[in-house]
């Protein structure tokens, strides 16, 4: 028993440590996106994708091999940009499960044909249910950062303030530099620095204040996430799998989609797993139900996604997931 407990908490320092670290570096990479780049024009472009916009979420995720600690950041900071609720949804879906470094993973292992009818699986269902979910009420169900605009301090004021290794101008001040400027290109080239240094003050503390927010509203939910892997890895019995999906009837399908949540799959450790159940006699349906289903919505990455999403948000991600997992799990099985 307390090899299992030194098990269990090396596991959940190595894993706490990876995924804090990780929402660390995306918070602060979402803030600099967020403050530098300007807001309406990519809220423009985000809506523009209409009725796109579940496939634009979906394609998104091919190419980010992210696993939840990563992909949440970047979804609240979708969301906080004005992306539409099925582009934040089908990205969620397809991050985690038709990334390049999945697939990889996949055809490397069982060829080209499984990889490519896993890919069509998980990318058009994120696409289909992202859409269909941005439709409806769950488009409300987002819990949002919440950070007030902080308003743009003024370029003069009437009482002379200390900036730029310099006192501020008063706007009376301002008003002369303007009129002399026209004359002196020195004090019109002085100023253009002076304003230019505060504004990048002003964006990298924004981003940084965005990022601290995003980091504190996430990181109670890491170490959830990262708890609950630890205990998952150490005490759910590896025997379990090999009893319940180890064979070839249809019924392991639904099941290994079940079974999959609380395992919580790595995919470079389940696949060699698997293929060694397979040649055991579980069927290829119930190891791609089991690898959707525990790479999609492990109980760690539900602790995770809890931090952005409502509890209505979150049973419709199951769902969707259990219904990709089910789904291509028969596929698989007809076909192979």
């Amino acid at each position: 028993m307390n090899e299992k407990l030194t098990l269990a908490l090396n596991e959940f320092i190595h894993v706490g440590g990876v995924l804090v670290l990780i929402i660390a570096l995306v918070s602060i990479l979402t803030g600099m996106v967020r403050a530098f780049i300007p807001q309406e024009k990519l809220q423009k472009k985000l809506a523009k994708t209409g009725k796109y916009s579940g496939l634009t979420g979906a394609l998104l995720g091919v190419p980010t091999p992210f696993c939840s600690a990563s992909m949440v950041p970047v979804s609240m900071g979708m969301i906080e940009m004005g992306a539409p609720f099925s582009m934040v949804f089908s990205f969620l879906l397809s991050a985690p499960l038709a990334n390049f470094v999945v697939v990889g993973f996949i055809f490397g292992v069982f060829g080209w044909q499984v990889a490519l009818i896993y890919f069509l699986v998980v990318f058009l269902g994120a696409v289909l249910i992202g859409t269909v979910v941005g439709k409806t009420s769950l488009k409300n169900e987002v819990k949002r950062i919440g950070l007030s605009k902080k308003t743009t301090p003024s370029t003069c004021s009437s009482e002379p303030k200390t900036t730029c290794g310099a006192t501020a101008p008063s706007c009376s001040d301002i008003t002369d530099q303007n009129a002399n400027s026209k004359n002196d290109p020195k004090i019109s080239s002085s100023t253009s620095a002076c304003s230019q240094t505060n504004h990048s003050n002003t964006k990298l503390k924004e981003a940084f204040s965005f990022a601290l927010a995003l980091f504190k509203r996430i990181f109670p939910y890491v170490i959830l996430g990262a708890l609950i892997s630890a205990i998952s890895a150490v005490f759910v019995p590896d025997e379990w799998v090999q009893e319940y999906l180890g064979n070839n009837s249809p019924f392991a399908i639904p099941i290994a989609a079940v079974i999959g949540v609380p395992l919580y799959l790595r995919i470079e450790m389940a696949i060699p797993i698997l293929s060694a159940l397979i040649g055991k006699g579980m069927s290829m349906g119930a190891a791609m139900a089991l690898i959707i289903g525990g790479t999609g919505a492990s109980l760690p990455e539900i602790a995770i996604i809890s931090s952005m999403l409502k509890p209505k948000a979150i049973i419709a991600f199951i769902v969707a997931v259990m219904a990709m997992a089910i789904v291509g799990g028969f596929l698989f099985y007809f076909l192979f």
